[in-house]
């Protein structure tokens, strides 16, 4: 089992904080540094000082650090043109050696597009199909080869599909509850599936229905790498359980139903039950950027049980 950091910077966090983060999950043997892809606070959190970029923030991060793969759950396609993105993320995959991941999804918070003036579409699903089509497609051209696309939302003629990922392929996640479309879109697209925040028993029936659309496509379903994203809380008692989930504004008993909470053996045990759904990989929801000790009792006494 992976474990990867996830963090929430639209709840408030600088560069700063996102690159002392970043290098923590580096230094205590995490696999990867994620981040969200939002420009609006969410629930009670002030966000102060304001919205970090996600692309911007891992091309910083992607010079900063050596090991650690970065990517995003998930860039909101509503916020980025394909082509752009493209380029984007191209380019963070070159500065960071080749480590990027794109995880890319349709694009749901109506109030951030408000508050920026961004464009929300009804058709949201629909153009991620062209997107993931597009961005694919650009990368897979061969250099020196132009790229062609006319579809209903998006029209490319003569792209030199210019630049190229470090990575042979940059892995693409999709994720998501929906029941028919996001399993077909994970099934022709995605190199992962990522079930955010699910139960194990929605885990289950989400999978199982990304394995039959792979089938349907004529694709190994074991081809796909199988994730989870969920909060996490860990603390070396209960009064450490406690203390940490009243610094996110969550309680107790409600991180254990929804979450990876309690004691290291407690998560531990829940994570194995994840795993027996056929996940391999967990990105751990981290709310409360300044408890680095968090990370470093993950690291010790759950990460290390799982090694």
């Amino acid at each position: 089992m992976d474990l990867r950091i996830f963090t929430e910077p639209q709840q408030g966090a600088t560069y700063d904080t996102l690159l002392t983060v970043a290098k923590a999950t580096e230094d205590l043997g995490f696999d990867a540094f994620f981040r969200s892809d939002h420009y609006l606070s969410m629930g009670s959190a002030d966000g102060l000082p304001g919205p970090t970029d996600a692309w911007i923030t891992l091309a910083g991060l992607a010079r900063e650090t050596n090991r650690i793969r970065l990517g995003t759950l998930m860039t909101a396609g509503t916020f980025r043109l394909p082509g752009v993105l493209a380029i984007q993320v191209a380019q963070v995959d070159q500065m960071s050696g080749g480590r990027v991941e794109l995880g890319l999804g349709a694009g749901w918070f109506e109030e951030e597009h408000k508050a920026y003036g961004i464009p929300f579409p009804k058709e949201k699903i629909a153009r991620l199909e062209e997107q993931l089509e597009i961005v694919t497609g650009l990368w897979a051209t061969e250099a020196g080869q132009t790229f062609d696309y006319h579809g209903t939302y998006y029209d490319l003629t003569k792209s030199p599909a210019l630049p190229k990922p470090t990575q042979p392929k940059v892995p693409v996640l999709i994720g998501g509850h929906g029941a028919t479309r996001t399993p077909r879109l994970a099934a022709r697209f995605a190199d992962e599936f990522n079930m955010p925040f699910g139960s194990i028993e929605d885990t289950v029936r989400q999978f199982g229905r990304v394995r039959d659309a792979a089938r349907e496509a004529g694709r190994d379903p074991g081809d796909l790498v199988y994730s989870n994203a969920l909060v996490v809380c860990v603390g070396k008692d209960d009064q450490e359980v406690a203390r940490r989930a009243a610094a996110i504004g969550r309680e107790v008993d409600e991180l254990k139903t929804n979450g990876l909470a309690g004691s290291p053996a407690e998560v531990v045990d829940k994570i194995g039950r994840y795993t027996e759904t056929g996940s391999s990989r967990i990105y751990l929801q981290v709310l409360d950027l300044h408890d680095l000790d968090h990370l470093e009792l993950i690291s010790a006494q759950v990460q290390s049980q799982l090694s």
